[in-house]
């Protein structure tokens, strides 16, 4: 790593980068062990930040984690919908190279909701347009996101089968149900759905992740049935994988090859 000019400034951004991806607050001195950083200067510069409420810092547990202010930013980062402005021409460029519609979708609780939906020509209108949200266990996309969830977070947003929505009887109707299907997308490193959105479509999705690894949305590409055999659909997935890294890339602020 090249040494920065504003030390400070690059120890601040390291330390709420450390403390979004912890699962709670965390003590100074394991923040400064984990960064290198001298535990003085890592106090400072918490302090700092409790003090713009960046950092909340837990006293009788001598901990601290992200705070309000940390969650504004994120607020800000949805409400500018960059996920849409990113994504957009990547998600054109992929339908223009293989001839079938896609569409970006992210988590919202137990949904999916679409951003963008790119139908290729002379390809049937779907259920998928901008603004609609379905059942995330029933959509392949939904399915790539909850593969890349920790169990905890899983077994939060299902604790029974009255989570499960169903769509004429498709889909896992289970924790066990479900569980089984995600450990399929984790093996085959894709999701798949094949007729439980619309019947004679099917649908292969990758998770696209964040700095922290964490599932930021879903690519997907729909198309009929017939089109293209299930012999095929690793080959399509690869496709989306690729989209899906320079997509990752583009959230993080990195250019392609970086």
């Amino acid at each position: 790593m090249a040494r920065s000019k504003v030390p400070a400034a690059e120890g601040t951004l390291r330390i709420l980068s450390h403390l979004a991806v912890q699962r709670g607050p965390v003590p100074a001195s394991a923040i400064a062990t984990a960064l290198g950083l001298p535990r003085s200067t890592v106090y400072d510069l918490l302090a700092v930040l409790a003090d713009q409420g960046f950092v909340l810092h837990l006293p009788e547990e001598r901990r601290y984690g992200l705070g309000v202010a940390a969650f504004e930013l994120s607020s800000g980062f949805s409400r500018q919908q960059p996920l849409s402005h990113l994504g957009r021409p990547l998600i054109a460029a992929l339908v223009d190279r293989i001839g079938e519609s896609a569409h970006l979708v992210v988590l919202h609780g137990r949904d999916v909701v679409y951003l963008i939906e790119e139908r290729a020509p002379r390809r049937p209108s779907l259920v998928t347009d901008v603004g609609v949200r379905l059942p995330s266990h029933l959509t392949a996309s939904g399915r790539a996101l909850l593969a890349a969830l920790p169990t905890a977070q899983l077994r939060a947003l299902y604790p029974n089968a009255a989570a499960f929505a169903a769509r004429d009887g498709q889909g896992p109707r289970t924790s066990g149900e479900l569980r089984r299907l995600l450990e399929r997308v984790r093996a085959d490193g894709f999701a798949q759905e094949d007729g439980e959105i619309t019947a004679g479509m099917a649908s292969v999705a990758v998770a696209v992740r964040d700095h922290a690894g964490w599932p930021a949305a879903g690519i997907a590409v729909t198309f009929p049935r017939e089109r293209i055999a299930p012999a095929e659909w690793p080959a399509l997935a690869a496709e989306l994988a690729g989209t899906a890294a320079e997509l990752s890339r583009r959230i993080r602020g990195r250019p392609a090859g970086a």
